[in-house]
């Protein structure tokens, strides 16, 4: 007999035991789901993948209805391979996640986040999101199982992803959770390694501040070599100095750290100046200067209120001025202003007449 016919069989093994009849009024789901699993076995041998998948999906059912939990998580997990062999993962965080709550329902939360750490290897490279998720949730279960070391391994991974997709932010936030999962079991290297890819993700972020503190925090945990690497990191940027930033990011450890880390350090943007003095120079075909149409116009009002003030400050002066320019132009009313002004001023005498007019005083006394 074929895998194939003793797969069929099975098949109608376990489809009499889900039937009822007057004598049996109860459907016998523990004997229908063992006979779906050894179905599936066969059509697995068979490589025939898509039976094999409808199999491992009526034992699962018919476990749950059975209350065994176990064994129908057990059956879903056994899906997640199909899925890879037919090439249609994009089911496989679904099914991921409903192994994990019956491993949980069960009992064994440490097989749910084992199960949701495989599904998320799976799909890592072709789709990061769910992996993430999937990831996200396996530390959550590690962490309620007081299983930090455990919880740090799979935030690990979701700080990579979350570098990996550009989601700087969110990673910020991972590496701490990470920082602060390796500090509850003392282990000082991981926090020293934490800190400088922490570093790395806030100047990725833009913010120099943030970085500088998460260096003041959590330095103390780093070697000599990253201090120094770090500190000399810092500086540069503070200074705006390019070329010492890349020397500290060219650094061995940098290199060497986790692939993701080492990549976000190639491409971090390097300091740049703000500022630059603009060059002195004429500018080609450059537009000639804007004059306004009523330039004149003020220029000649600006020019009248400055001799009024003049007047004003030296009235002798503009007197003058207003001689001078009145005879050199013959101007009538300068005539007028010369001959008045002589018959009120005093015409000189003459000797003689000055005796006359003493004699004449002198006689008056007498």
């Amino acid at each position: 007999m074929s895998k194939v016919e003793e797969a069929k069989e099975h098949l109608r093994q376990a489809e009499k035991s889900l039937k009822t009849s007057v004598l049996k009024w109860k459907p016998d789901h523990d004997v229908a789901a063992d006979e779906y699993s050894a179905a599936a076995t066969c059509f697995k041998i068979a490589r025939d993948f898509k039976q094999c998948k409808d199999c491992l999906l009526k034992a699962a059912e018919c476990y749950k209805q059975s209350r065994s939990w176990y064994h129908a998580a057990k059956s879903l997990e056994q899906i997640l391979i199909i899925l890879k062999e037919l090439n249609k993962l994009d089911e496989a965080a679904q099914i991921a996640h409903r192994a994990a709550s019956l491993y949980q329902q069960h009992g064994s939360p440490d097989a749910g986040a084992s199960v949701l750490d495989k599904a998320a290897k799976m799909l890592e490279a072709s789709n990061p999101q769910q992996a993430l998720e999937l990831f996200q949730r396996a530390s959550e279960i590690a962490m309620g199982e007081d299983s930090p070391r455990q919880a740090a391994e799979y935030m690990s991974k979701v700080a990579r992803i979350m570098v990996k997709l550009q989601m700087y932010d969110q990673a910020a936030d991972a590496v701490r959770r990470e920082i602060g999962m390796h500090q509850q079991i003392d282990h000082a290297p991981s926090i020293g390694r934490l800190a400088v890819a922490l570093v790395l993700v806030q100047l990725a972020r833009g913010d120099q501040v943030a970085a500088e503190k998460a260096f003041k925090e959590w330095g103390n945990y780093c070697e000599a070599p990253e201090v120094q690497t770090l500190e000399m990191l810092l500086q540069a940027y503070d200074n705006e100095d390019a070329d010492a930033a890349r020397t500290a990011l060219n650094s061995p450890f940098i290199k060497h750290m986790d692939v993701e880390y080492a990549k976000l350090a190639r491409g971090l943007p390097l300091p740049q100046q703000e500022y630059t003095v603009p060059q002195v120079g004429v500018r080609a075909n450059a537009a000639p200067s804007y004059i306004s149409p009523n330039a004149n116009k003020l220029t000649g009002q600006a020019t009248v209120e400055a001799e009024v003030n003049q007047e004003e400050s030296h009235p002798s002066s503009a007197i003058t001025e207003e001689l001078g320019a009145a005879e050199s132009t013959h101007d009538p009313g300068f005539e007028s202003y010369s001959e008045s002004k002589s018959e009120t001023s005093p015409t000189p005498m003459s000797p003689e007449a000055k005796e006359e007019e003493e004699e004449d005083y002198e006689g008056g006394l007498c």
